[in-house]
């Protein structure tokens, strides 16, 4: 049976000549669905947990139209801006979008603006609790590939930086020592002790790449939260990201021994720490190469490359998912690995003789027109 989908998205707004330019106070006052970030260059919307994704799509889409929409309606120039840093500038200043708000101040006096990121974040619904922090193991061990499909952040401050998620590189994962939780118990235990120590400053300051999330944590929990995809703007790439996890945890129900904490062939005895690392290492090496990363896998320690690993999980999940009827939105997965991911597109461009703010500025044009394809095609009028 599917599991209940739903998408957190964190969007720049802009010119359309690629310059990013703070709207999120005007955005929020005026248009129903979307929330501020600490900084006013971006803002989040949420989709509704859905189980198809034909749903999911529209729900993705239409509010993009509305916020185009108004946007329009105050410059004809302002648009939605592609990327998950602040690929034209200006890093080096914090544009706090409430400031009278503690928790954005103690952000920004923290961290600065290496948290002023774009990003989607992935919810998929899992109701019972010890099953969802089996998910979160192996999600977690594989969540650097997804981090691979989606790297969208080469740039930052209109220069490439040497990373294909910047992003993720310069973003403070927090607090820095996370386990593998290895059980419900073990996670409330955790959190009320970082709660106490004020590692956390409340319950949704655990910023890693995947976590356990509900609606009063660390108790109450519905959904794994997947944290470290970059920006995926294109929506069919996004399902098919989001079917590929999906049909990885509809296999992990079937066979819990491809839980890392119980089949890795790793040592018993050291499991947690070496398990901890290897993730910890090939998060850094698919920051820097995305699908050219060369990885360790959880299961042995062995050598793979992130793209081989990619293709031999969905070679796996591919009866699963023809199973679910979901195989054709799985199949956007190959032309990925195939054509390449949104960071390494952008610097063929880079190396073709183009500059980041028409690189940025050309693909603010192409997304706008697909999503109105989209509606036209799929969607009811915005």
């Amino acid at each position: 049976m599917l599991l209940s989908k739903g998408f957190e998205v964190e969007m720049y707004t802009g010119r359309t000549d690629g310059e990013i330019v703070g709207l999120a106070d005007k955005i929020t006052k005026s248009v129903s669905g979307f929330v501020r970030e600490p900084d006013s260059r971006n803002v989040e919307y949420t989709t509704p947990p859905l189980q198809q994704y034909e749903q999911l799509l529209c729900e993705l889409v239409a509010p993009r139209r509305r916020l185009r929409h108004f946007l329009h309606s105050l410059d004809s120039r302002y648009t939605l801006i592609p990327g998950s840093t602040l690929s034209t500038g200006n890093s080096k200043v914090f544009y706090r979008s409430d400031p009278k708000n503690p928790y954005h101040a103690y952000i920004e006096n923290t961290y600065g603006t290496d948290v002023v990121t774009a990003s989607i974040h992935i919810n998929l619904g899992i109701s019972d609790p010890e099953v969802l922090m089996r998910a979160c193991r192996l999600v977690r061990a594989e969540a650097p590939l997804i981090l691979a499909l989606s790297a969208s952040s080469p740039f930052l401050d209109s220069c490439t930086t040497g990373y294909h998620s910047t992003r993720w590189h310069i973003f403070p994962q927090t607090p820095k020592q996370v386990p593998l939780f290895e059980s419900h118990d073990h996670f409330i235990k955790w959190t009320e002790a970082q709660l106490q120590l004020g590692t956390m400053q409340n319950v949704r300051h655990l910023w890693i790449s995947v976590r356990p999330n509900g609606d009063c944590r660390p108790y109450n929990l519905n959904r794994i939260e997947i944290r470290i995809s970059d920006l995926v703007t294109d929506p069919i790439h996004l399902l098919a990201i989001t079917a590929l996890l999906e049909s990885r945890i509809l296999q992990l129900q079937q066979d819990p021994s491809l839980d890392p904490l119980l089949s890795s062939q790793l040592p018993s005895s050291s499991r947690q720490d070496d398990l901890l690392a290897l993730i910890t290492d090939n998060e850094k090496h698919v920051a820097k190469a995305s699908l050219n990363a060369q990885l360790r896998h959880w299961y042995d320690g062995r050598s793979i490359k992130a793209s081989d690993w990619i293709t031999q999980i969905y070679n796996e999940v591919l009866p699963i998912a023809k199973a679910e009827g979901i195989a054709c939105f799985l199949t956007p997965i190959k032309q990925i690995l195939r054509e390449g991911n949104q960071s390494q597109n952008w610097l063929k461009q880079i190396d073709a003789g183009m500059d980041v703010s028409d690189v940025i500025a050309q693909t603010t044009t192409v997304m706008e027109r697909q999503e109105q394809a989209l509606q036209s095609d799929l969607c009811l009028p915005a």
